[in-house]
This record gives C-alpha cells, structure tokens and sequence, in this order.
C-alpha cells in the first residue's frame, strides 16, 4: 500500500527598498501597483512556499537546496516555472502529487478579489490542485507592521504505482 506522504514548506521575502523598482508576483500573478517583494527570483512566496512543501512531501530537499542563491540559472525566475520545475522533480523522484494547499500571510496585496485567478496559476504550474487562502497577523511580526510577505503550505504526495 502506498501511503500518502505530506510535507510542509514556507517562504518570506521583504519588501523591495523604497526606490527600488520591482514588480509584485504573488500566487503567479502580477499585481500592479503593489510594492514588490525583494529576492533572488521573482518573491513569489505563494509559489515558494508551494514548491517548498513539494520537495517536502517527496523528501528530495527544499527550495534553497533545489533552487538556492548558488544556483544563477534561478535568477530572476518566476515562482510559476519554479513551482512547475518543483513538481517535475517531484513526479521524476516516483510520486504523484494530490493536491498542494497555500496561506498568503500579509497586509497587502487583498488576495480575496483574484483567489480563483491565483489558484488556477498555481495549479497550472504545479499540475494538480492548488487551493489558496490567505490571512493577516493583526498587527504583529514583520508582515503586521507591513515589512513582507509570507507563505506557508502543504502539500500531498504518493509513490505512484
């Protein structure tokens, strides 16, 4: 019996200095307008934290091991061609992905208005159903006084047959 493996990722990123131009991705979409979020690729947290809780549940390392710093050919990605790398990866170690569920932590963007929209971009990129929920933290730690974002996620795996 192949019993279902689950694995659980996160990722933050701060704000782009003040002046420094970067676009915000969030759930594989660009938000015009917001502040973007500083970091090797693209700050995607939602797809970050996804393909983090994938190489979790496969148990074949973790975004930095995966996709860290060290690693050029990264710079500048967007989450979405991570999250889709991540899942290939996945699928080459042996496992079918069921689904992968995200929370957005953070003041801004209002995720509410383009959940669905972010959920199809992520479960395209990831191949599978991805659902997305998203939440604040009243006021407290970095992304309550408006100094990041954040993402957690899980997600569910089984050797495939």
């Amino acid at each position: 019996m192949n019993l279902p493996r689950t694995g659980i990722g996160t990722d933050v990123h701060a704000y782009a200095p003040v002046g420094e131009e970067r676009e915000l991705w969030l759930a594989g979409l660009h938000w015009p307008g917001e502040r973007g979020l500083a970091g090797h690729s693209d700050a995607d947290v939602a797809a970050h934290a996804a393909a983090d809780a994938l190489f979790s549940a496969a148990g074949i390392g973790d975004l930095g091991s995966n996709f860290g710093t060290s690693a050029p050919e990264w710079s500048g990605a967007s989450g979405a061609s991570l999250l889709a790398e991540a899942a290939r990866r996945v699928r080459a170690a042996g496992f079918e992905i069921g689904n992968v569920a995200v929370q957005v932590v953070g003041n801004r963007p209002r995720l509410g208005p383009r959940r669905a929209e972010g959920e199809a971009a992520l479960s395209a990129a990831a191949g599978a159903p991805v659902t997305l929920t998203a939440t604040t933290t009243d006021g407290l730690g970095l992304t309550g006084r408006g100094e990041g974002v954040a993402a957690l996620a899980t997600a569910l795996v089984v050797l495939a047959d």
